[in-house]
Formats: C-alpha cells, sequence, structure tokens
C-alpha cells in the first residue's frame, strides 16, 4: 500500500465531504450552513491543492486544475461571507447566504470531478 496515495485520497474525499455537507440545505437559511464547516471545507481544499503540486502526468494536471477551482470558490464564499457579515449594514441576508452556497455549490462539482479522476486513475492503474 503507498502511503501517500491514501494521504492523497483521503484528503480528496474530505474536501468533497465537507463541502457537500457545507452545501447541504436550504440555500438561504444562514441556520443551516456553519462557517467553521465552510473554512474547514477551505482548508482542507487547499491542503488537496498542496499535495497535488508534483504530479507530472497528465491527470494530475487536471486533478490540479479541478482543485485550485475548488480552492478558489470556496475563498470566494468565504470573502462573501464575511463581507456580508462584517461590512454590510444589512448583515448576512438570504440573498447573501443563497450566493455563498451557489459559489461552494460549484466548488462541490470540481470536488466531484477530482474524485471521478481519482476513481479513473485508480481503475487504469489496476490494468497494468
Amino acid at each position: 500500500m503507498n502511503l501517500e496515495k491514501v494521504v492523497f485520497g483521503f484528503f480528496v474525499l474530505l474536501a468533497a465531504t465537507l463541502n457537500f455537507g457545507y452545501v447541504l440545505g436550504d440555500i438561504d437559511n444562514p441556520r443551516l450552513h456553519n462557517v467553521y464547516e465552510l473554512y474547514a471545507a477551505v482548508v482542507v481544499n487547499i491542503i488537496a491543492t498542496i499535495l497535488k503540486f508534483g504530479d507530472r502526468t497528465q491527470i494530475g494536471a487536471v486533478h490540479l486544475a479541478t482543485s485550485l477551482v475548488a480552492s478558489i470558490q470556496l475563498i470566494v464564499a468565504a470573502l462573501v461571507w464575511i463581507w456580508a457579515r462584517h461590512v454590510d449594514p444589512g448583515g448576512l441576508t438570504g440573498q447573501h447566504m443563497s450566493s455563498v452556497v451557489s459559489i461552494a455549490a460549484g466548488a462541490f462539482l470540481a470536488n466531484v470531478v477530482s474524485i471521478i479522476l481519482l476513481v479513473v486513475e485508480t481503475v487504469s492503474y489496476r490494468r497494468r
């Protein structure tokens, strides 16, 4: 068993599950979307992105691209949350929350693509 592949797969799957857990629920209800879960998704996605550096294969490049997309979208979602909570005089409204969750859902889609790539890579490795 390759420990590097285990750690890589762990962080890819953890990033997707944290992201999924965050976007689950009514899109405009701030009580259903925990800010700490969003921040955990950001941190784990950044770790997953760092782990993808150094892979010189074509599928590794696509892995990195999907991870960069997810990380950037989650960072933007966190920034929108911070702006709505601390800068906007109206506070965190349903409209702000809808934007945050929509952006995080896009990141979840990128994470799903990353998981599909991981499965394809694993299946093709067994055939060699």
